[in-house]
């Protein structure tokens, strides 16, 4: 899990980073050639171009300082955290759901993974089996049980 995420951070890094060092300061050099830079649309969407990369890699250079500093063995064994699996009942209609504790970039509501940050997450965040939990949701609020919790650990 935490590999896959630090691969796709620096494929992306890598990417932005040769656009950054190689694209742009083309794009540059062909916009200044069309001469008065006051004016040159094509000047100004390079240089605001520039100062995205330049962000997004800042961003994403601390993301993989983060992710990479992350110490699994820190995260419990015997409740539910990043990279649980939690199988819930509602408590009303016995429909199960399923929702995956994942990190923010792999999340997919659809699919029911879910950031631990989301509100959806921090009610999950800690649980164990027969846990019973209330989720807020804009228009209602839906009472759960907990039927299982697999931890990161049972899925490694």
């Amino acid at each position: 899990m935490k590999q896959a995420i630090i691969k796709r951070l620096d494929d992306e890094l890598m990417t932005s980073q040769k656009e950054l060092q190689v694209d742009i300061p083309k794009a540059i050099l062909v916009a200044r050639e069309h001469g008065d830079l006051k004016e040159n649309a094509e000047y100004k969407a390079a240089k605001e171009r520039q100062t995205f990369l330049q962000a997004r890699i800042s961003l994403l250079q601390k993301r993989i300082s983060d992710v990479t500093s992350l110490d699994i063995e820190r995260i419990p064994r015997d409740r539910s955290g990043l990279g649980s699996t939690l199988l819930l009942a509602d408590i009303q209609t016995g429909e199960e759901k399923k929702f995956h504790l994942v990190f923010p970039e792999d999340v997919d509501p659809d699919a029911g993974k879910i950031s631990p940050g989301s509100p959806i997450g921090r009610a999950l965040m800690g649980k164990q089996k027969g846990d019973e939990i209330i989720v807020s949701l804009p228009e209602k609020k839906i009472e759960y049980e907990v039927i299982s919790v697999k931890t990161i650990h049972d899925n490694s």
